[in-house]
């Protein structure tokens, strides 16, 4: 029985194990921008830039949802107030850099899913969400992805701004303070991914099939994807 038991956590961790792995490079938010901007350029229009400060706003943004999906459909959305009262200093953007806001998608489901998919299914779902995203006044996007408490439901959110390169939504000491968990485009850092985040209910039900006499260490490594395990039955 402590065998299995130790098996069944082994095999829940290794199904799970890649998404350990998210990091900079892996980051969803990142490739929800380069979906958008391959759209828009297949249409012919320009390329925005990727702006970190603004990918960290819309990770703000979507906190200000408390895990509430359903206020996603109901027109509901944080005061325009809050880009500077609120989100520009948990981000460590200075608010005198913040642009106007030209357009935004939110949306939330109960299961994460590909940026891809994401995209083509509840981002862009009609003519008005074309018309969003191929606006000619967009200059720059940030996007950002993250779960609540650890799993669903999950938000993606994609901010556009008409500011300028390098001058808009910028860090107070040319980096963002630290906003995990979820993921923002543009950083360059490890990705504290919704997917990451899922793994814990899942191993919290592995571990309660394992019986009182056996003994798991076990060691996680969210900056990488390093996992080490050590059984000692007893």
């Amino acid at each position: 029985m402590a065998i299995s038991s130790v098996l069944l956590v082994c095999s829940l961790l290794f199904v799970f194990c890649p998404a350990f792995a998210v990091d900079s490079k892996n980051n969803p938010a990142d490739k929800l921008v380069a979906v958008i901007n391959a759209n828009r350029t297949a249409g012919k229009f320009t390329v925005l830039f990727d702006n970190p400060g603004l990918g960290c706003i819309a990770l703000q943004y979507i906190k200000g949802y408390e895990g509430q999906c359903s206020e996603v459909g109901d027109m509901k959305k944080p005061p325009d107030s809050d880009f500077s009262d609120k989100f520009a200093p948990n981000c460590g953007v200075l608010a005198q850099t913040i642009t106007p806001i030209t357009g935004r998608f939110l949306g939330c489901q109960s299961k994460y899913v590909s940026p891809d998919e994401a995209f083509s299914t509840f981002i862009i779902q009609n003519s008005e969400s074309l018309k969003i995203l191929h606006d000619k006044n967009h200059t720059e996007v940030g996007a950002a992805v993250s779960g609540t408490d650890g799993g669903s439901p999950y938000f993606w959110c994609v901010l556009f701004s008409n500011g300028k390169r390098n001058s808009s939504f910028a860090f107070e000491n040319g980096q963002a303070k630290s906003v995990h968990p979820g993921c923002f485009s543009g950083n360059n850092d490890d990705c504290s991914a919704s997917t990451r985040l899922a793994i814990w209910p899942m191993l919290a039900v592995g571990f309660t099939f394992i019986p009182q006499n056996s003994l798991i260490f076990l060691y996680l490594s969210l900056k990488s994807s390093y996992l080490f395990i050590y059984f000692y039955m007893i």
